[in-house]
């Protein structure tokens, strides 16, 4: 990462700094079909290949993997015909985890060549037939007319192919939501999931809330998490049609989780661990129209930056402000993502077309950022991004995934409860492997340096019961009458056979994101390491005596408390006041339980 990037979490950023990458991106109308349907991976060019212009024009060829498929036509396929044609969709649905997209009227190489309106219809009759007989539903995202050497008018369909994956396997996207304090992140999350418009006064966060003084103050300090279901046919599926979280879930064949994070910076360590150890797929970053960037707003950004986490950007709060300082926000977000420590290429949504759009370029390529523009109190544009929510494909292929869960089963403890008839509970997120009720696991490491056995009683995905739980996927496990006294958040569950290691020091390759002086050895700073956090100390920086703002360095860490399990390549942040700092272990120094003892006191 650039270590420019530092400029976001170290006072003032100057609006004219740096030289724009790229320009605002916008879709308008149906003459643009930048992004749709290109393989994962590849850049556009942003040029216009649906219009008089480009002819003809061009999608990017079709990618053998992945969940997009193109189709010149289906008319009247025969049977042989047809049996593959359904092979080939399990094919991009299985790619797509449930997902597919159908551009009809390309041809392979993405020639656009359009379809007329009677073969058209046949080839979607078509498509619905192969679509039944998988076990899906097929829903219109658009359709657009092209200019291809015909007097007659030509279009192409791009259709949205979604079905219930087997074993209540439901597509779940989890989105951190970030932003400033008074923002407007809780009540945004209250008008989704609830289904009702706020009433001006914040009423719609109130069913969010955890805490007593949550709710007096209108502020969250604590992590919260909301559900917002799709169903195959791409409906909004929230608390307003169902009653529990458990018939969204059952109603549901696409989930989002919202992690609603602080925005008071009395609570940026609450942040910090949401990012680092529930493993968002994306963030969704809210601004008030009427502020602007202020606050935590410019830490926040930067932070999602640091860990690499793509990110998309909402303006809220329009009704309040005149539609002047609502561009005059726009601009000056697109000033900031255009700088040299971001390099994102912000795209303006505003129509439904763009929402589809910005859902393919988003997934497509980590330097686009789309912005909405949207009010919680009148529901202006307040379509566009669920659109966007709908259409958002995952952000990792199926191959990544297989790999995983391919791995010895690795659990994640970030919460731990106790409920009534039911025991101890742990919630967090497996980061591979797969987990079944009534699987032996060894959980760890213990404040001695020990991994204790224990059995998977059951588990819950958004509060609904599964019976298999695979790698990337967050629950609760229960661990029935497992002494709680012996566990805390930042240890893991893990396969017996996995043999796992502890350390007490490891080295890190770090970028020095700020610091007010000189970072030197002895300074104490709390590491962030997935679901790890712990205070260490600095016990040597190789080849250097000192770091400033900017600089890179190898480091040596040393926890203070208890010993912690960590792997090689993980990515790591620091912080200490204003002080913060990123990199990725490159070594652990592993230690025995009866050293780990030794080294801590015991």
């Amino acid at each position: 990462m650039d270590s420019r990037v530092s400029e976001l979490f170290g006072g003032c950023c100057r609006p004219g700094g740096g030289p724009a990458v790229g320009g605002t991106l916008k879709a308008r109308g149906a003459g643009s079909t930048s992004g749709c349907g290109g393989p994962k991976g590849k850049k556009k060019n942003g040029r216009n290949r649906g219009g008089k212009a480009n002819n003809p024009p061009y999608l990017p060829p079709e990618a053998e993997d992945g969940n997009i498929e193109y189709k010149l036509k289906l008319v009247n396929p025969s049977q042989y015909r047809f049996e593959h044609l359904v092979t080939q969709m399990k094919w991009r649905l299985q790619e797509g985890r449930g997902e597919a997209v159908y551009q009809i009227g390309v041809e392979d190489n993405g020639l656009l060549v359009g379809l007329a309106e009677e073969e058209m219809r046949a080839s979607l009759k078509t498509l619905h037939r192969m679509a039944e007989k998988v076990g899906a539903d097929i829903t219109v995202l658009r359709e657009r007319e092209v200019d291809y050497d015909s007097d007659m008018p030509r279009k192409i369909t791009e259709v949205l192919v979604r079905k219930v994956p087997d074993n209540q396997q439901f597509l779940d996207l989890r989105v951190a939501v970030l932003g400033n304090v008074d923002s407007g992140k809780s009540t945004l999350l209250g008008v989704l999931t609830q289904g009702e418009l706020d009433n001006g006064r914040g009423r719609a966060r109130l069913n969010l809330f955890r805490h007593l003084h949550e709710i007096q103050s209108g502020r969250t300090s604590s992590i919260s998490f909301e559900i917002l279901g799709f169903n195959s046919k791409g409906e909004v599926v929230n608390y307003s049609d169902s009653r529990t979280a458990e018939e969204i879930c059952e109603s549901s064949s696409k989930m989002i989780t919202f992690i609603d994070l602080a925005g008071h910076h009395k609570y940026l360590h609450t942040t910090i661990f949401g990012l680092t150890s529930y493993c968002p797929d994306c963030a969704l970053l809210l601004v008030s129209a009427n502020t602007g960037i202020a606050g935590t707003t410019r830490e926040h950004l930067g932070l999602a930056l640091a860990l690499k986490v793509p990110f998309f950007i909402v303006v809220s709060k329009i009704d309040l402000c005149a539609k002047t300082t609502v561009e005059r926000t726009v601009r000056q977000l697109e000033r900031v993502l255009k700088q040299p420590g971001c390099h994102k290429v912000p795209m303006l949504v505003t129509s439904e077309d763009d929402a589809v759009t910005a859902a393919q370029q988003f997934a497509q390529s980590p330097n686009v950022t789309p912005i909405f523009t949207l009010s919680s109190v009148s529901g202006e544009s307040l379509d566009l991004l669920k659109v966007f929510l709908n259409i958002l494909p995952p952000l990792t292929n199926s191959k990544e995934q297989e790999e995983l869960m391919q791995q010895l089963t690795e659990f994640q403890v970030d919460e731990i409860y106790t409920v009534p008839e039911v025991g101890t509970v742990v919630g967090g997120t497996l980061s591979s492997g797969i987990c079944r009720e009534g699987d032996q696991l060894v959980v760890g490491p213990t404040d001695d340096g020990c991994f204790l056995e224990l059995r998977v009683c059951s588990i819950q995905r958004n509060r609904s019961a599964c019976r298999v739980l695979r790698a990337g996927q967050a629950a609760t496990l229960a661990l029935g009458d497992f002494d709680r006294a012996l566990l805390r958040k930042g240890m893991v569950m893990v396969s017996p056979e996995m043999n796992p290691t502890i350390c007490s020091v490891f080295e890190a390759e770090i970028v020095l994101l700020f610091h007010a002086t000189t970072f030197r050895r002895g300074f104490q700073v709390t590491v962030h390491v997935g679901n790890v956090r712990q205070t260490a100390v600095v016990e040597k920086i190789h080849a250097k005596d000192k770091l400033r703002t900017g600089e890179k360095a190898v480091v040596r860490f040393r926890f203070l408390k208890h010993p912690e399990y960590l792997k090689v390549g993980a990515k790591l942040l620091f912080r200490e006041g204003v002080t913060k700092g990123i990199g990725h272990v490159t070594d652990v120094q592993a230690i025995t339980a009866g050293e780990a003892q030794a080294n801590m006191g015991f």
